[in-house]
């Protein structure tokens, strides 16, 4: 007979949406298998914490969900390697721990069916759900991180990098590798993982039918803009080198001069003044929150 399944832990990200993070941990907890939730606040208001707290009050008197609180706003990254600090020093959690934000929606079976499919790769490292867009994450040594047309069929399917929808980590592969970059803040941190993954002999796998969604862009243009171009240049240059990024310094501009001329040609996420400024600071090196607006 086989004894009790081990429990399987999840980090949740959280910032000032206190009912979201609540259905997404219940959502969590009445799945195909046993959870553990860890909720690392990133120093919300003052009303969204204490909503937060008594929200998941009973669940954390039944030790099914703990929070920790971040002294300040990390950013994603950062504050999941709270979480993920947490679990590699609980030795007797199992092997994967899965990160996820505060608004993630699974199916009954997503987390079974990512383990499933993991276990039959020995050397998995990083994997993630299906959004259900029939794309795969690639990163390109210009341009960064980016989605691509990939399969159909149920399953696991290699890629260059796990989306952070919700994303599955091995703990062998955190223990050899190390957790996320904390100059990034907030995107392009998975793929600076993955890459070091990939490099480390670990493979990535996106689990086709292992549905997980989330209600996607949760800050405003310009923060979002300016993390994207300043980290995308970090993610190149470190993984590039300094000629990969010049080129992807002068897309950029090419794409600023033309958005401004032309405002039919801007993409869905674009501020010219966000853009300029990612720019700047990396040539500053000034990595880590994004600079007060």
């Amino acid at each position: 007979m086989s004894g009790p399944v081990t429990p399987v832990r999840v980090v949740i990200v959280h910032w000032n949406q206190p009912e979201e993070c609540v259905a997404t941990v219940d959502q969590l907890l009445y799945g195909s298998l046993p959870v553990r939730v860890t909720v690392v606040d990133n120093a919300s208001e003052r009303t969204a914490r204490a909503e937060l707290g008594a929200g998941l009050a009973e669940r954390i008197d039944e030790r099914l969900v703990e929070i920790i609180d971040a002294p300040t706003n990390l950013g994603f990254g950062p504050g999941a390697n709270l979480g993920l600090r947490a679990f590699l020093e609980r030795t007797d959690e199992g092997d994967w721990v899965f990160l996820a934000p505060h608004d993630v929606q699974v199916a009954e079976d997503t987390i079974e069916t990512i383990l499933a499919a993991a276990a039959a790769v020995p050397t998995a490292g990083l994997c993630c759900g299906d959004v259900g867009d029939s794309m795969v994450p690639v990163i390109d040594p210009y341009f960064g991180g980016m989605v691509v047309p990939g399969g159909d069929r149920p399953g696991w399917e290699p890629v260059d990098y796990p989306h952070g929808t919700l994303m599955g980590l091995r703990r062998q592969c955190l223990e050899e590798v190390g957790l996320f970059d904390e100059r990034f803040f907030s995107y392009c941190e998975e793929a600076d993982l993955a890459l070091r993954a990939r490099r480390a002999g670990w493979q990535i796998g996106l689990v086709r039918g292992a549905f997980a969604t989330n209600r996607g862009l949760g800050s405003r243009v310009w923060t979002v803009d300016y993390l994207q171009t300043r980290n995308t240049l970090l993610l190149v240059q470190e993984h590039s080198g300094w000629y990969h990024a010049l080129v992807r310094i002068c897309f950029t501009l090419v794409q600023i001069v033309r958005g401004t001329i032309s405002p039919g040609t801007r993409p869905p996420v674009f501020d010219a003044s966000a853009r300029l400024a990612g720019i700047r600071d990396f040539f500053r090196r000034r990595f880590g929150p994004p600079p007060p607006r």
